[in-house]
């Protein structure tokens, strides 16, 4: 038998994201939506912090896919693994994201995730971001090109997923576990809510 929604959509939502990860948090909250990647240059400009970044990206794509569609609600998100001011994006290859995961060890880092909910035909543009600490173990070489070799941290911004097999390279987290995930999903449900979006039933 079908689980109960736990609210209901009332009005046209599009996810401007092709992250699996960030589709399936929105239907886990049984939300009703549609997905429309964005396609937007994802380069930092010179002196841009990771917290500016995140926030510009997330409004780009946002505004890229409501564009097209200004009927509907659009969320645009953007996640940025930090570690001294520094962005850690996706590995290149298996040595990068050794190098990368070589960063991380025995440290703590930082992800931000910026959201950006925005409606054209209602003029609205609402624009949060959220940071998690994130502290890794030390892990020696050989745990971490084992990690590597199973393609999970491949094609994920600062060479892990907390979701998966790189669950065993975390020992604290400090904030949302969902913002680390892809998506702070507290503060995506209290904006659909601000904004009649969604509804709790009854």
């Amino acid at each position: 038998m079908p689980r109960h929604p736990l609210f209901a959509t009332l009005a046209p939502l599009i996810l401007a994201s092709s992250s699996p990860r960030r589709q399936e948090m929105l239907r886990s909250m049984g939300l009703d939506f549609t997905v429309t990647p964005a396609e937007v240059d994802e380069t930092p400009l010179p002196g841009e912090s990771p917290g500016e970044f995140a926030i510009r990206m997330a409004g780009s794509k946002a505004r890229d896919v409501a564009g097209s569609h200004p009927g509907a609600w659009v969320l645009g998100a953007d996640t940025v693994v930090t570690l001294d001011g520094m962005i850690l994006g996706k590995p290149k290859d298996r040595a990068d994201a050794l190098a990368i995961l070589h960063q991380l060890a025995g440290r703590t880092h930082q992800v931000m995730t910026a959201i950006c909910l925005c409606s054209p035909a209602q003029g609205i543009e609402q624009t949060e971001v959220d940071t998690t600490g994130v502290t890794f173990i030390p892990a020696p070489d050989q745990l971490l090109k084992a990690y590597i070799a199973t393609g999970d941290p491949l094609d994920k911004a600062g060479a892990y997923g907390i979701q998966g097999p790189g669950a065993f390279l975390v020992r604290r987290i400090e904030g949302s576990c969902a913002n680390v995930v892809g998506l702070p999903i507290d503060r995506v449900i209290s904006l659909l809510l601000q904004y009649r979006v969604i509804a709790a039933p009854g």
